[in-house]
């Protein structure tokens, strides 16, 4: 129950950041390797529930997971796009 709570109270943060990225077009203030070692530290977390035994909590992981991936997309798409403007 804790770490589903744990999953969820990160979790909010993304949708934050994902529209702050779509609405403000600028993506200097992330970091390209927190967003990696996030994505990897949701994956290991994938990882460690199928090797472990799968549990509800395994959904959680994968929600988040993929909204750190589309914040992570977003980061790809807007640093290209800057650049090309330069």
């Amino acid at each position: 129950m804790f770490e589903a709570l744990m999953l969820v109270c990160f979790g909010v943060s993304w949708p934050a950041s994902i529209y702050k990225s779509i609405k403000l077009k600028d993506v200097r203030a992330k970091s390209k390797l927190f967003l990696w070692l996030v994505l990897a530290g949701y994956g290991c977390g994938i990882v460690n529930k199928i090797l472990n035994g799968i549990d509800w909590v395994i959904f959680f992981y994968i929600a988040v997971g993929i909204l750190v991936l589309v914040d992570l997309i977003l980061y790809y798409y807007y640093s290209s796009r800057s650049e090309k403007t330069r």
